[in-house]
């Protein structure tokens, strides 16, 4: 019979279970940004009754050193500390706690002596202790100590024993040299991952170039996409998102609305990249140069905006990889390649590569070259498409490949699929991921989904991006409830998510006609066809964007995820939930009208007491949409929102000062 309890040395008393934060039992990092806290919790207990004492062990990875950072005792042996992340890069940490004997002895002599009792031999024993504690100091400190052992032993008649015994300066040099010769260090070093602060918070727009053109029926290049960047920098874009940019095979190039075969002239989908131009390192000559493209990224950059680009692991029958590389790709029987197929979806002029080819290596690093090329160019940030179609494992050695020389580099994964395949790329590295937000309309599960995003365990490895609209997505909701519709769902994107994005312009100019009815399909869809938005249309939402991003960017409160809650509102209709700083210096709550059409009113519960606002105290609540204030007072207060005006209310809650 096996011997499951070996004998060990009779310290190590210290138990440490059910530590947070820590993803698969350590296996991937937590995700934090630069110059957040990470808060550390555990249970930590012994058998009997003396006191303990528990640390947080921390340092960047590249350091030898541990830092300290004292944990405390706040719910039935549950403790907690906390440490702050000030560089990219990954952070490790553990937890060690011992007996504190010191603290058990000044704990159990102070019981003595308030019964009375004689207690000689107890200060002979915190003498001991003290002389101990003496030998692991070094200068002052060891003398102060040393003299403070001699005190409780012969330093007079006992009350002025028992007083040096209490004294705090006693307690704090213990503290400072505690006997951790019998710690317990936790099991396992967990992780960190620290990101740059644009991989918490950023307001994206998705814009093809090729139809920023003025003029209709012209091929857009990137400078017409300077041209706009002061437009978009009025609306407040930080990351300015462009599909692939590469040339367009010809071979079973989709015309419009997918049809199967383009008419001549017609540009064809951007996904279905590589031609006799070249693939996925090349331009499409239409739009420009890499030296027109690298001069768009310095100027954008001069508006505060970052260009992020697409790239799609996936060829064109003409692009160069499929005659230099044939064993990249699979061959059917007849001899011909595999192309990309989801029954009853066709996609003749997309060749998937064949992650499971023998030639597996190779494949690899040449896709691992293409991020290269274009972190060479100064892009940071990337949109991936479809990753959950190619290997996790290639995933995770890409990404932390290219992180261990460009921790600054943001990928963000075009992830429309299960939530374990979903979380499993973010949990691998992937910095952001497109959520189910587009298809959470009803109250009931728009409450659920924004609950488990912002307080759910999955946050501390999930960071959601929350878009209304793509090119492959337009939702009934929108198709059918029109600009009130567009403007709630836009409320909603930007204020409970930290990150959101528009598939512009077609967002900002409520273009909401399917192909089909039934289908989330844009009618004449931009990814077949160069279109020509009128910027200036007097019924765009872009002013209602631009107030978004501006109360974004002034309000901390919507910068981060977590400190989001619901609120109670007597209406089916009506949907409210706040932010707020930990401090409560801001807060953000906000009210949407789910109901496109009708007038809905209701009275929402304000949590006074979570707010620091008194029952009787004044508080004005100021409408970022509208500059509209009121001034409120009490718990409960009263909404009104008519669709046809103004479906949602963005309040900033501030106290008022009575003169």
């Amino acid at each position: 019979m096996p011997v499951l309890n070996q004998p060990s040395r009779g310290g190590g008393r210290v138990v440490i279970e059910a530590v947070t934060p820590q993803v698969t039992c350590g296996r991937f990092p937590v995700k934090r940004v630069v110059g957040e806290k990470v808060v550390v919790e555990a249970d930590i207990f012994a058998d009997g009754h003396d006191r303990l004492c528990a640390s947080l062990l921390f340092r960047r990875i590249s350091s030898k050193e541990w830092t300290e950072a004292p944990m405390e005792s706040f719910l039935n042996d549950h403790w907690r500390g906390r440490f702050e992340v000030e560089a990219m890069g990954y952070y490790e940490f553990t937890i060690e706690g011992w007996i504190d004997h010191f603290g058990s002895w000044a704990e159990f002599i102070q019981k003595k002596i308030a019964s009375g009792q004689e207690v000689s031999v107890e200060l002979e024993v915190g003498s001991r202790l003290i002389r101990e504690a003496s030998d692991r100091a070094t200068g002052h400190a060891a003398e102060r100590l040393k003299n403070y052992a001699d005190a409780l032993v012969s330093g007079g008649e006992q009350r002025r024993r028992i007083k040096q015994a209490q004294d705090e300066e006693l307690k704090a040099l213990m503290e400072c040299y505690p006997d951790r010769s019998d710690a317990t260090r936790l099991d396992k070093i967990l992780t960190v991952w620290v990101d740059r602060p644009r991989a918490r918070f950023g307001s994206w727009y998705e814009m093809f170039p090729r139809s920023s053109a003025i003029r209709a029926g012209v091929h857009g290049t990137f400078q017409d996409v300077e041209q706009q960047l002061p437009y978009l920098a009025e609306l407040g874009v930080d990351v300015l998102y462009l599909p692939p940019i590469h040339p367009i095979g010809k071979t079973f190039r989709k015309g419009k609305n997918n049809a199967l075969e383009a008419t001549p002239g017609e540009p064809g989908s951007p996904w279905g990249i590589g031609s006799s131009e070249g693939g996925h390192k090349s331009i499409h000559p239409q739009l420009g140069t890499l030296d027109s493209f690298r001069k768009l990224m310095d100027q954008a950059a001069e508006y505060e905006i970052e260009v992020a680009l697409d790239i799609a692991l996936q060829c064109s029958p003409d692009h160069p990889y499929v005659n230099e590389h044939p064993e990249w790709f699979k061959k059917r029987p007849d001899g011909t390649i595999q192309y990309a197929e989801n029954p009853p979806k066709k996609y003749q002029d997309i060749f998937p590569f064949d992650f499971e080819t023998p030639a597996w290596e190779s494949l690899w690093n040449e896709m691992k070259s293409i991020f290269d090329f274009w972190i060479s160019q100064g892009v940071r940030i990337f949109r991936v498409d479809n990753p959950h179609t190619k290997p996790f494992a290639f995933w995770e050695w890409l990404i932390s490949s290219i992180r261990n020389e460009h921790p600054d580099t943001i990928f963000f994964a075009e992830a429309f699929t299960r939530p374990h395949v979903m979380h499993r790329l973010a949990k691998l590295g992937f910095t952001q991921s497109y959520s189910y937000f587009t298809w959470r309309n009803d109250k009931w599960e728009i409450e659920q989904y924004l609950t488990e995003l912002s307080q759910a365990d999955s946050r501390e490895f999930f960071r959601p991006n929350l878009w209304p609209n793509t090119p492959d997505i337009l939702h009934a909701y929108l198709q059918k409830g029109g600009r009130p519709a567009f403007i709630a769902r836009l409320a909603l994107a930007a204020t409970a998510g930290a990150n959101y994005g528009i598939y512009g312009p077609a967002f900002e100019l409520c273009v909401n006609v399917p192909k089909e009815l039934g289908t989330e399909e844009y009618l004449d869809s931009e990814k077949y066809e160069i279109k020509t938005w009128d910027l200036e249309d007097p019924n765009s939402i872009a002013p209602i964007v631009s107030k978004l991003n501006k109360g974004r960017r002034a309000n901390q409160a919507l910068q981060s995820d977590w400190s989001l809650r619901m609120l109670r509102i007597d209406n089916p209709f009506l949907i409210a939930y706040y932010k707020a700083t930990e401090d409560r210096s801001n807060i953000v709550l906000t009210v949407v009208n789910l109901d496109s059409v009708n007038t809905q009113i209701g009275w929402v519960d304000v949590p006074l007491e979570e707010f620091k606002i008194g029952w009787d105290e004044r508080y004005q609540v100021h409408d970022l949409l509208t500059d509209n204030r009121y001034v409120w007072r009490g718990g409960r207060n009263y909404i009104e929102l008519n669709p046809l005006k103004m479906p949602a209310h963005v309040f900033v809650v501030e106290k008022l000062v009575d003169e």
